[in-house]
């Protein structure tokens, strides 16, 4: 294991390995460029160099806006080597909240990847304190640089010097290494202050027992501006694991055959869309569904020693997993030893669903503030349904409404020009206000049921956690997202975003017609289909918890429609505001319906 006192420690571990491949940067789908460690040195050193000459200094914020690709991992090993502050943006910001942020960061350079993202910066307007923008794709982009002209002196460079590894060795772990702006689910946007020591401690501690090497291989494509793909990529470079870059999602399925990943960190929402197009394929043929439900039911059975890390010896397992099993795990490469889910909570059914076909994802909670892990599930060390046990060097306590209290090494040290949220966030005695409902159990396991803002109260003084009931909602292959909503009203309702690709399939089979989405999800069969997928789930739930009204809407929410975050959890707040004539429907006879 390493103990990293900085991120430029690990910079150190991820360039000090030669010849050894340590990157794939893609160029097309099937496609790659391998980069050597002692590539990835010569390539920090050219840009440090271009920084240096721009006089760039410590301290001075330096914005990155790009999909996942070595450039976004050389810019900013390169940034923090100097010491200046890395300040990574999502590629889903408008024009509006990419100039709040690199305003209110006061970026002197803004690294993009692409036209369409330097447009959109040029779309921002004046903005006083920018010095450089800089392009990594080819082509002409007035006033801005090329990353391509930036990276020519880097073959000159990859012998080591002593002169930028002491530079890089001044870092201290109190200096700040990061500005990560929150998603905004419930106002506007903070940026975590994150120091190197913030992050080093969280890395020095989180991956340890999942045994990874330089044998090991992963597909970084979860956002990199997202503090848990960031997490995770530092600390596969650390271990010298490969990292193969993939910077569009639908270039996914032919990454994972190409690099046949050993291990994969995603968000829940990945894994739902996969279980949901494997039940779907196997729901259009009877014969096909019969041998798979068989084969569920195989898993079941076998569900503890699967968990446990025990391959069943039955031979059912294996005729199971000769059928059916093998073919699943093949959508992920066919090589995945570990897979984790992060960023947003799994649901019991997702993960119990994927233990039944042979595979276990361990789950892991922490937030952009806590640099980011708190928990995490492990080998030898797994509770479905939990986030795992808190690391160690994580203090955890719970307040008297329930809500998280951390306190740690990598607990962040504030938000960036906002002193008032920053002592919200903090208990008198410096714990950390997480936000979410949970607690541990005799076992050690900590467990995550909600977020405190987002939970419902009746007009009856019920309390309503509303995530536990949309992620069973959404182990149907027919939903794609729901939303419950009520606060402050008799009985609960939710709208339902329709996993739209299932739906019309499943339309057509049933000989159901509609001219576009919309008169779709309007059609009584199809709403007497989504009121049978609520009641079933109402049947597990308390009487005040049931779901009394559903509306399905037309469209799949997405982060490009502003209604999901980019690690995939809802924006209820703008949910709420876009579908306020709907949920005012709900309860337009409140008064006289019966709660």
């Amino acid at each position: 294991m390493f103990h990293l006192r900085t991120v430029n420690d690990a910079f150190g571990l991820a360039t000090g390995r030669g010849a050894h491949i340590v990157m794939q940067g893609q160029r097309a789908a099937a496609e790659w460029e391998p980069i050597s460690s002692t590539q990835l040195y010569g390539r920090v050193r050219a840009l440090v160099e271009v920084f240096r000459g721009w006089g760039l200094e410590r301290g001075d914020r330096v914005a990155l806006i790009s999909e996942n690709r070595w450039e976004w991992q050389v810019t900013d090993f390169a940034a923090l080597a100097m010491g200046c502050v890395d300040v990574p943006l999502y590629l889903t910001l408008t024009p509006e909240q990419l100039k709040y942020m690199l305003q209110d960061s006061g970026a002197k350079v803004v690294v993009v990847s692409s036209a369409e993202l330097y447009e959109r910066v040029v779309a921002v307007g004046e903005l006083p304190e920018l010095e450089h923008v800089v392009v990594m794709d080819a082509g002409e982009f007035p006033g801005a640089e090329s990353f391509a002209t930036l990276m020519e002196k880097a073959p000159a460079l990859e012998q080591k010097s002593a002169e930028f590894d002491a530079m890089v060795q001044e870092a201290k772990p109190e200096d700040l290494a990061t500005i990560i702006y929150t998603s905004g689910t419930t106002g506007e946007p903070k940026g975590v202050m994150l120091t190197h020591g913030n992050l080093a401690s969280n890395l020095n501690i989180s991956t340890g027992p999942l045994g990874l090497s330089d044998r090991d291989v992963s597909v970084s494509f979860l956002p990199l501006s997202h503090v848990t793909a960031r997490h995770i990529d530092y600390a596969l470079l650390c271990h010298g694991t490969r990292l193969a870059y993939c910077g569009k999602f639908d270039q996914l399925p032919e990454a994972m055959k190409k690099i046949q990943p050993t291990f994969l960190v995603a968000v829940p929402r990945v894994y739902e869309k996969i279980r949901q197009a494997i039940e779907s394929k196997s729901a259009a043929s009877p014969l096909k569904n019969r041998i798979f439900q068989w084969a569920l039911g195989v898993g079941k059975a076998n569900r503890a020693q699967i968990i446990a890390d025990v391959e069943p010896s039955s031979l059912s397992w294996k005729i199971a997993n000769k059928l059916v099993f093998s073919k699943i795990a093949e959508a992920f490469g066919g090589h995945v030893k570990i897979f984790i889910a992060g960023g947003a909570p799994l649901g019991i059914d997702t993960g119990t669903w994927f233990a039944d076909v042979g595979i276990v994802i361990f789950e892991g909670y922490g937030l952009t503030e806590t640099s980011p892990v708190i928990g995490v599930n492990y080998p030898g060390a797994n509770k479905l349904g939990t986030v795992g046990k808190p690391l160690s060097n994580v203090q955890c306590r719970f307040a008297a409404d329930g809500e998280l209290e951390v306190k740690g090494p990598s607990v962040f040290i504030g938000y960036w020009n906002k002193e008032k949220e920053t002592k919200e966030a903090f208990t008198p005695d410096g714990f950390f206000r997480t936000g979410d409902i949970g607690h541990i159990d005799a076992d050690g396991f900590l467990s995550i049921t909600d977020r405190k803002k987002e939970l419902l109260k009746t007009s009856g003084g019920k309390l309503i956690a509303p995530q536990p009931i949309e992620n069973k909602l959404k182990a149907n292959m027919l939903v794609a997202q729901a939303a419950l909503v009520g606060d402050k009203h008799k009985y609960a309702s939710v709208l339902i975003s329709p996993n739209l690709a299932a739906l019309k399939g499943w339309a057509q089979s049933q000989g159901v017609t509609a001219e576009d989405a919309a008169q779709l999800v309007k059609h009584p069969r199809v709403i007497k289909a989504y009121e049978e997928i609520v009641a079933k789930v109402n049947e597990g739930l308390a009487h005040f918890e049931s779901i009394k009204r559903v509306c399905i809407v037309p469209e799949e929410w997405a982060v490009e429609d502003g209604t999901m975050t980019p690690s995939m959890k809802l924006k209820r707040r703008i949910i709420n505001e876009k579908y306020a004539k709907e949920i005012a429907e709900f309860y337009a006879d409140e008064a006289t319906s019966k709660g």
